[in-house]
């Protein structure tokens, strides 16, 4: 037998991949071994196994003095290596988690802890459960008013009408809730405001002319100007 061997070495804490002289004997590659996989020569129980995914016993290597080729180790064999006496090495004690303190820190002391937390990032940008409420309520309902629309709006007053022209429809930054709001120009000073609402222009018109309202207080049809007139008032 000649050349170099492709092997897996696989102990409690390791698994690598290795080329392997066949020609070495069991010691000396105890002594390899030792580097590799931290378990000491006296304590190290080799055994050749099949593959990666079968693990059957192929051999076991019980004499120090035989080369390895003597126990039939070819390409892509496993050399398993397990640790007789763990209690006088560092064997298993890598990958034992119960031995390690568990660290705890509280909702309110991750949100301290750091500025750049991912919740720190979901309460600066309103993200997930923190979004506002409004913002996740049920959809707005489509509303199909066109702009310039005249129409007539809906008045507590008995007899009065209130009619004008369609300027603005969609959502607004003011009121409570979510919703459509529908802005007419009044074809009379009837109106609260300009087209703006708390420093925000929605669309122009004269003082006391505009005015927003809930789309079903509106009714778009032909409703012309109504003219006043003066001969009955004189």
């Amino acid at each position: 037998m000649s050349g170099t061997l492709n092997v897996f070495v696989v102990s409690l804490d390791t698994q690598s991949e290795r080329r392997i002289d066949p020609h070495i004997t069991v010691e000396q590659l105890k002594n390899k071994l030792e580097l590799i996989t931290g378990v000491p020569v006296a304590n190290q129980a080799i055994s050749i196994r099949n593959s990666l995914e079968d693990r059957t016993v192929v051999a076991t290597l019980s004499d120090d003095s035989k080369p390895l080729g003597f126990y039939g180790l070819r390409d892509w064999h496993v050399l398993q290596v397990d640790d007789t006496n763990p209690s006088t090495s560092l064997t298993g004690q890598l990958t034992d988690v119960t031995q390690v303190d568990k660290f705890e820190l509280s909702d309110t002391a991750y949100a301290a802890h750091d500025p750049d937390t991912v919740l720190a990032y979901k309460q600066r940008n309103k993200v997930g459960r923190f979004a506002p409420k409004d913002e996740t309520s049920q959809p707005a309902v489509e509303v199909k008013i066109d702009l310039g629309s005249r129409c007539e709006v809906e008045s507590t007053e008995p007899g009065l009408s209130k009619r004008g022209t369609v300027r603005f429809v969609g959502l607004t930054s003011f009121g409570t809730g979510e919703g459509i709001w529908v802005g007419v120009e009044y074809d009379e000073p009837m109106g609260k405001n300009d087209g703006s609402v708390q420093g925000k222009r929605y669309f122009s018109c004269r003082p006391n002319y505009g005015a927003f309202v809930r789309p079903e207080k509106v009714k778009v049809g032909d409703y012309p100007v109504e003219e006043i007139d003066l001969d009955e008032e004189m």
